[in-house]
C-alpha cells in the first residue's frame, strides 16, 4: 500500500469531523502492524512488522533504507527490493499511519459509554444492557423466524390438547395434574410470545431457550452481535418511521425519539454508517508521535501509547491463533473480552476506570495515558499545544526601573539582545562581508566580536520587542517597546507603564519576544507601542499616569507654603521668576504674582516651572496637583492633542518630577509619626462605656448579640475619634501629610494604624473579634494583640490564593463565550436600541455622563427646560455633551445598543460606539468580545470572595464579590433569592414562621375561584410589600437577588439587561474598578443569543435543539427561498458555560470543556466547522479573523 506522503493543505474554509469507515482506516494505512516488538535490544534497530517498523512507517535515517543497500539522496523514491523500505526523508515517520486488523470487531468505548450512549441510541437499548452484551455477560436476540414461531405455538397448542385428553381419560384424582399442565403450557407460550428483537438474555435463559426453541430465534454475544444489528439499520426507513411516530401525539417518549432522529439525520447527511462505531481495524498513529528514547542506563522510556498498542497486538494475535485451532468457545470468548478491554484502554483509559479493571502501567499504580487523555484538560493537546505554543526568539529576566528611558523604550541587556537577534546579526555579518558563511558568523556572535555588536546596534534601530508580564490579564500586559542596549542582566522598564503591566520592582520577571516578519514589526510599531496605549480599554481612563515619587514631586512643586523666601513679590513674566528662583532670591513654594498672557496671576515658581512642560492647548495649570488631578491632566492632554504629544508630556513630567523630588530632600522616619496626646483619654472613655454595656448584659437587659454589637460600635467610634486626632496632629508641611494627601503612597487608614490604634480585627471565621487592638504599630503590640492580628493576615493570604484561580477561570469562560464577537459592519441600521437610565447609575455608583459618553444616540437629547437639542440623533455623545446631559437633569437617554444590534456573528460600529482604548469610533475587525472578557476578568482578582451571612443560625447567605459575578454570568438560581410576583393582583396575606415568611398573592381575574400564588423567602429578609398592597407582574416582593431565568420569562430582555448591568457595576464600583457598560453588554448579548427550536418547519433543524439565533435566521431564509415553512423557536437565556458549549464550532467547544462529549457528537453527525471564530483559527494555525487579519468573509 505504497502511498505518497500526505499533502499539506493550508488554504481551506472549513474542517469536518466524521466517523472513519473501515475502508478509510485501511486507506490511510501504510501497512499492518502484526508484532508487538518495538526495538531489537541486540542491534538497537526497529523490528520488522513491529510498532516502529521502517517498512510501514518510513526510514529511521534520511535517504537510507533498513538494510543499507540504498544510501544517499540520489535513490530518492526507490523502494528497496531487499527490505521493502522506501528511500525518503525520515520526517514521514511523523505522518504515516499503520493499522491493526482485528480478529473480531470491537466496540469503541466513546460511542458505547458516552452520555447518552450513541450505539444505545441507534439500537434503542440502554447502555447497561449494551455493556453486558459487549463484555460477554449476556446475549442479545438478533432475529426471530416468525414462521417457525407460529409453527411452534401451534405445536404446543396441539400437544397441550393431547395431554389434556390423556389426563381426563385417566383416573379421577387428576385435578392437581391439570393445574400443573396448564401453568407449564402458559409458561411455554409466554416464552415464545415474549421473544422480541434486541431482548437481553442471561446465559442461563439463553441456554434454556436455545435448547427448546433454537430454530425460532438467533441470539448473539459480544461486539460482533451489536455490529450485525447496526448493519441491518436502514437510515432512510428509520427516519421515516420516527417522523411518523412523532406526528402521532400519543407517542410517549418524544425526547428520546428526537435524539434518535437527530442522530440518524446527521448520519444520513454526512454518509456515515452506524456500524462504523464498532471498528474492525484500528489505526496505529505515526511512531514519532509516540516516541521511544534511550535513557542513560541503557533502559528505554516509551510513550504510554506503545504499551497500550502492544497489549492489543498481543491479545489480537493470541485470539487469531485460538480461532485458527478452533479452541473452545469459553477460552476464545475470554480472549475476545480481553481484546475489547485493551482497545477500550487505548481509546479512553479514564472512562473504563471505576468499572472492572484499571489499565495500570507496568507494576506502578499509575494509569496509562490513553488517546482521549491526551486531548482533554489543561495538559491535553487542545489547551497545551494548540491554543498556546512555546515560541522561539524569546527571553526572560528580572525587571528594574529605567528612569532615563522614554515612554516607548525599554532597556534590553546586551547579552540578551545578542541572542535574540542572532539570525539578523548573522545575516548582516555575511552581507557586509565580515563572515563568509553562517558558521563563521555564528562563531563571531558566540565570541561577542566587536563587529557583532556593531551589527546589533544597526538592527535594533528599526526593531521593536514585545514585553509581557505574567499573568497576562488584559491587552496591556503585552506591549511593544524600542529596545535600548544596556549593560547588566536585568530588563529596564519605564516607571509609567508599571500600572498597565501591574508590575513592581520587588523581583518581578518579564518575558521578551521578537516580532520577526515585516507585518508583525509594523503592527508592533503602529498598534502595540506603549506610547500608543495610554488608555485602559476597560474604562477609557488614562493608565499611563505618574505614581509614587512622581506624584510627590508634582505635589511638592505646586503646593504653597506660607512664609517662604520671596513671598508676595511680583514678577513681570515667567523668565524673571525662574531667574529669581535659580539665583536664590525665591523659593519653589512661595506664593507670588506673575504677569502672564491673561493678566496677573497668583502662583508659585514651582507651578511656573511645571507649566513649562504642559502643552499649549491646555493653558496655564494653576492648582495644587495630586494623583487624581494629574490623571485628569493626562486625559485632557490626550483629548486636546495626539497620543504622541501626550507621550512626550508624560516623559517630561516624569523627568521634572523625579528631579524636583530628589532635590526636595523629602524623607521621613519614625519621628514623623506622632502618637496623638488625646489617645489615652479616648481609649479610657471607650473602656468605661464597655463596662457599662457588660453590666447591662449581666443584669439581663441585653441579649448576647446586642451586647457584642454595642461593644463593636463603641470601639469603632473610638477609632474614628483617634483618626480625627491623628489628622489634627499631622504636620501640614511634613512628609507624611504630603505623601498621603497627594495620594502618592499610603492612605489615612495606614497612618492611623501606625500612630493611633489598629482597632478591631476579624477572627478566623471572618467575624469581628470584640477585643480591639489598642496599640499602634509605633507603640508595638503585646503578645495577645499580635496573636489576634495574625488571624486576619493569614486569612488574607489564603483568600488571595483562592481568588486568583477563581478569577482566572471566570476570565477563561468569558473569553470562550465572547471570542467570536468581532465588529463586522459599519451600520446595521437598528432602530430598536435601548435606554440608559439615570437612576441605575446612582445605584451602581457610576456617573451617568460616563455611561452615556461614547454611545450613539437614537433620539435627540433635549434640555427639558429650554427644549434646546444638546446632542443629535445618530451622533456619538462626547464627554462634554455627556456632562451637559447629566447637568441638565435628563432622566433617560435612548442609544444604539449592542444587545439589539442586528449584525450577525458580531456587532456593528454604530451599536458599539467608542473604542475606549483608542478614543475613536471602533474599527471594523476589532475583537470586542475578547476586550470585554478581559475588562471584566482583569479586576476579578481584586474582588472579594466573601459570602455575607445575615441573621443568626437560621439566616441566609448573600453572595457578594467574585462568586456573585460568577452566579450572574452563569445564570444560576441565586443564594438568598428574592420573591418576584408572576401575576398582577394584590397581597392577600403574609404569614411568618420561625424560618420563613410566606407571601400569598391573589391574582386579578373575573373568576369566582381566585388564583393564589405563594412565595417563600427567608425570615431575615425584609419585605417590600404589605398585606393589601396591589402588585404587578414582575414586581420584586422582598430583598435579595433575582433569578435571571425567571426574570427573563416574566419581564423579558430589556429588564434582564438592566438588572445584570446594574448588579455587575455595583460589585465592581464597590472595589473602585470602573468598567464600561458596553463590555457587560457584549457578554449579555451572548447569554441571550441562543434559541430552542419548537417547530422546525421545512428546515434541517430539529425540535428541542438549542442553536444560535443566526443559524435559525439562515435556515429560515433558505426555507423561504425554497417555498417551505419556516421554523419557530423560543428565546433562551443561558449561562456562559452553556453558551460556550452550544457554539456552532466544535473546535472551540472541544477546547473549552467536556472535550470527549463534544467530539463524539461532532463525529457521529459529521459536523462541519466553518472556522468563523478566533479560537478555531488559532487551533489550526491561521491568522485570526480580527484586527489586521480581519477579512470580509
Amino acid at each position: 500500500m505504497n502511498q505518497p506522503s500526505i499533502t499539506r493543505v493550508s488554504d481551506f474554509d472549513s474542517i469536518r469531523l466524521r466517523l472513519a469507515s473501515p475502508d478509510n482506516i485501511l486507506n490511510w494505512s501504510h501497512g499492518e502492524v502484526t508484532k508487538p516488538e518495538t526495538i531489537n535490544y541486540r542491534t538497537q534497530r526497529y523490528e520488522r512488522d513491529g510498532l516502529f517498523c521502517e517498512k510501514i512507517f518510513g526510514p529511521a535515517k534520511d535517504w537510507e533504507c533498513y538494510c543499507g543497500k540504498y544510501k544517499k539522496i540520489r535513490y530518492k523514491g526507490i523502494v528497496c527490493d531487499k527490505c521493502g523500505v522506501e528511500v525518503t526523508r525520515s520526517i514521514v515517520r511523523r505522518e504515516r499511519t499503520g493499522h491493526i486488523k482485528l480478529a473480531v470487531p470491537v466496540s469503541h468505548i466513546w460511542f458505547l459509554r458516552g452520555v447518552p450512549s450513541k450505539i444505545g441510541l441507534a439500537l434503542g437499548m440502554t447502555a447497561q444492557d449494551l455493556e453486558k452484551v459487549v463484555y460477554f455477560a449476556s446475549y442479545v436476540v438478533m432475529e426471530i423466524d416468525e414462521e417457525a414461531r407460529k409453527e411452534t405455538l401451534a405445536r404446543i397448542d396441539s400437544e397441550y390438547k393431547g395431554k389434556q385428553k390423556k389426563i381426563k381419560s385417566e383416573a379421577e384424582p387428576g385435578q392437581e395434574k391439570t393445574g400443573e399442565l396448564k401453568s407449564a403450557y402458559q409458561i411455554s407460550r409466554d416464552e415464545i410470545k415474549n421473544l422480541k428483537l434486541f431482548q437481553i438474555l442471561s446465559e442461563v435463559e439463553y441456554f434454556n431457550l436455545s435448547l427448546k426453541y433454537g430454530h425460532v430465534f438467533k441470539a448473539g454475544i459480544g461486539a460482533e452481535a451489536i455490529r450485525r444489528l447496526l448493519e441491518e439499520i436502514d437510515l432512510g426507513k428509520e427516519i421515516e418511521k420516527i417522523e411518523k411516530a412523532l406526528q402521532d401525539d400519543k407517542s410517549s417518549d418524544k425526547k428520546k425519539m428526537l435524539k434518535r432522529l437527530k442522530l440518524f439525520q446527521g448520519m444520513k447527511q454526512s454518509g456515515i454508517r452506524p456500524e462504523w462505531m464498532l471498528p474492525t481495524a484500528i489505526p496505529v498513529i505515526p511512531p514519532d508521535l509516540r516516541p521511544m528514547v534511550q535513557l542513560d542506563g541503557g533502559r528505554f522510556a516509551t510513550s504510554d501509547l506503545n504499551d497500550l498498542y502492544r497489549r492489543i497486538i498481543n491479545r489480537n494475535n493470541r485470539l487469531k491463533k485460538l480461532i485458527e485451532i478452533g479452541a473452545p468457545e469459553v477460552i476464545s470468548r475470554n480472549e475476545k473480552r480481553m481484546l475489547q478491554e485493551a482497545v477500550d484502554a487505548l481509546f479512553d483509559n479514564s472512562a473504563r476506570r471505576g468499572q472492572t479493571s484499571v489499565a495500570a502501567s507496568t507494576g506502578q499504580r499509575r494509569a496509562l495515558r490513553s488517546l482521549a487523555d491526551m486531548l482533554k484538560g489543561k495538559q491535553g493537546r487542545f489547551r497545551q499545544n494548540l491554543l498556546g505554543k512555546r515560541v522561539d526568539y524569546s527571553g526572560r529576566s528580572v525587571i528594574v526601573v529605567g528612569p532615563r528611558l522614554k515612554l516607548h523604550q525599554c532597556g534590553l541587556p546586551k547579552k540578551m539582545a545578542l541572542e535574540l537577534f542572532k539570525p539578523f546579526i548573522i545575516n548582516n555579518l555575511i552581507e557586509k562581508g565580515f563572515a563568509h558563511n553562517v558558521r563563521s558568523a555564528g562563531k563571531m556572535v558566540e565570541y561577542e566580536a566587536e563587529e557583532a555588536y556593531e551589527m546589533l546596534d544597526d538592527i535594533i534601530e528599526h526593531h521593536y520587542v514585545l514585553l509581557n508580564r505574567a499573568p497576562t490579564l488584559h491587552r496591556l500586559s503585552i506591549q511593544a517597546f524600542q529596545p535600548v542596549l544596556i549593560e547588566g542582566k536585568a530588563i529596564q522598564i519605564h516607571p509609567m507603564v508599571c500600572a498597565a503591566f501591574n508590575a513592581d520592582f520587588d523581583g518581578d520577571q518579564m518575558a521578551v519576544h521578537v516580532p520577526l516578519t515585516e507585518e508583525a514589526r509594523r503592527e508592533a510599531g503602529e498598534i502595540m507601542l506603549s506610547s500608543k496605549n495610554l488608555l485602559k480599554p476597560a474604562s477609557g481612563e488614562p493608565i499611563t499616569i505618574p505614581s509614587q515619587d512622581m506624584v510627590l514631586g508634582c505635589y511638592y512643586m505646586t503646593h504653597f507654603v506660607k512664609g517662604r523666601k520671596g513671598e508676595g513679590k511680583i514678577f513681570s513674566g515667567k523668565e524673571e521668576a525662574i531667574l529669581a528662583y535659580h539665583t536664590g532670591y525665591l523659593e519653589l513654594q512661595s506664593e507670588i504674582e506673575v504677569e502672564l498672557d491673561g493678566g496677573r496671576v497668583k502662583t508659585s515658581v514651582g507651578r511656573v516651572l511645571f507649566n513649562e512642560i504642559v502643552p499649549k492647548e491646555i493653558g496655564f495649570v494653576n492648582q495644587e496637583l495630586d494623583k487624581g488631578k494629574l490623571r485628569e491632566l493626562v486625559g485632557k492632554c490626550l483629548a486636546a492633542t495626539s497620543s504622541e504629544e501626550t507621550a512626550k508630556f508624560v516623559d517630561n513630567l516624569k523627568n521634572l518630577a523625579f528631579g524636583i523630588v530628589t532635590r526636595s530632600g523629602l524623607s521621613w522616619g519614625m519621628d514623623d509619626l506622632l502618637v496623638p496626646e488625646k489617645k489615652k483619654d479616648i481609649i479610657q472613655e471607650a473602656e468605661d462605656q464597655v463596662d457599662i454595656v457588660n453590666k447591662q448584659f449581666e443584669m439581663g437587659l441585653l441579649t448576647h448579640a446586642e451586647r457584642k454589637n454595642r461593644i463593636i460600635e463603641i470601639w469603632n467610634e473610638a477609632k474614628n475619634k483617634i483618626t480625627d486626632a491623628v489628622r489634627a496632629s499631622l504636620d501640614r508641611e511634613g512628609p507624611v501629610y504630603s505623601m498621603v494627601y497627594s495620594k502618592a503612597r499610603g492612605t489615612e487608614a495606614v497612618v492611623v494604624q501606625m500612630t493611633g490604634m489598629k482597632g478591631l480585627v476579624a477572627g478566623p471565621t471572618g467575624e469581628t473579634i470584640e477585643l480591639p487592638i489598642r496599640s499602634s504599630f509605633k507603640e508595638g503590640f503585646n503578645v495577645l494583640e499580635y496573636f489576634i492580628a495574625t488571624h486576619g493576615a493569614r486569612k488574607g493570604m489564603a483568600d488571595t490564593a483562592l481568588r486568583t484561580a477563581t478569577a482566572g477561570y471566570l476570565t477563561r469562560r468569558l473569553v470562550d463565550v465572547s471570542q467570536d464577537m468581532v465588529v463586522r459592519d459599519p451600520d446595521c441600521a437598528d432602530e430598536e436600541g435601548g435606554w440608559i437610565y439615570r437612576d441605575d447609575s446612582v445605584v451602581a455608583g457610576v456617573s451617568f455622563s460616563s455611561r452615556i459618553a461614547g454611545r450613539i444616540l437614537l433620539e435627540n437629547a433635549v434640555d427639558p427646560k429650554t427644549k434646546k437639542i444638546i446632542a443629535k440623533k445618530g451622533e456619538m455623545i462626547t464627554k462634554e455633551e455627556g456632562e451637559e446631559i447629566e447637568k441638565k437633569g435628563i432622566e433617560k437617554v435612548k442609544i444604539r445598543s449592542i444587545i439589539t444590534c442586528k449584525t450577525r456573528r458580531g456587532v456593528c460600529q454604530k451599536c458599539y460606539g467608542l473604542d475606549l482604548g483608542r478614543n475613536e469610533l471602533v474599527q471594523i475587525g476589532q475583537a470586542v468580545g475578547i476586550v470585554a472578557a478581559q475588562a471584566i476578568g482583569e479586576p476579578g482578582t481584586q474582588l472579594t470572595m466573601r459570602t455575607f451571612h445575615i441573621g443568626g443560625v437560621a439566616g441566609t447567605d448573600i453572595t457578594q464579590g467574585l462568586p456573585r459575578v460568577d452566579e450572574i454570568f452563569e445564570a444560576r438560581p441565586p443564594k438568598g433569592e428574592a420573591a418576584v410576583s408572576e401575576v398582577d393582583g394584590k397581597v392577600a396575606e403574609i404569614t411568618e414562621t420561625e424560618k420563613d415568611k410566606i407571601i400569598r398573592v391573589e391574582a386579578e381575574g373575573p373568576k369566582k375561584k381566585k388564583d393564589i400564588h405563594e412565595y417563600v423567602v427567608s425570615a431575615v429578609m425584609n419585605l417590600n410589600v404589605q398585606k393589601g398592597d396591589l402588585v404587578t407582574r414582575g414586581q420584586v416582593l422582598s430583598e435579595g437577588h433575582l433569578d435571571l431565568k425567571k426574570l427573563f420569562k416574566i419581564k423579558g430582555r430589556e429588564v434582564v439587561h438592566r438588572y445584570i448591568t446594574k448588579e455587575v457595576q455595583e460589585i465592581y464600583s464597590a472595589q473602585g474598578e470602573g468598567i464600561n457598560d458596553k463590555h457587560i453588554e457584549v457578554i449579555i448579548r451572548q447569554m441571550l443569543s441562543r434559541v430552542r427550536i419548537l417547530d422546525p418547519g421545512d428546515t434541517s433543524l430539529l425540535p428541542g435543539d438549542t442553536v444560535e439565533e443566526v443559524q435559525l435566521q439562515e435556515a429560515n431564509e433558505a426555507a423561504k427561498k425554497a417555498g417551505g415553512n419556516v421554523a419557530t423557536a423560543e428565546k433562551l437565556l443561558l449561562g456562559i458555560s452553556k453558551v460556550a458549549l452550544s457554539t456552532e464550532s466544535f473546535l472551540s467547544a472541544a477546547s473549552f470543556q467536556e472535550t470527549a462529549k463534544v467530539l463524539i457528537n461532532a463525529a457521529v453527525t459529521g459536523k462541519e466547522d466553518r472556522l468563523r471564530g478566533l479560537k478555531e483559527n488559532v487551533i489550526i494555525g491561521k491568522l485570526i479573523p480580527a484586527g489586521t487579519g480581519y477579512r470580509k468573509q
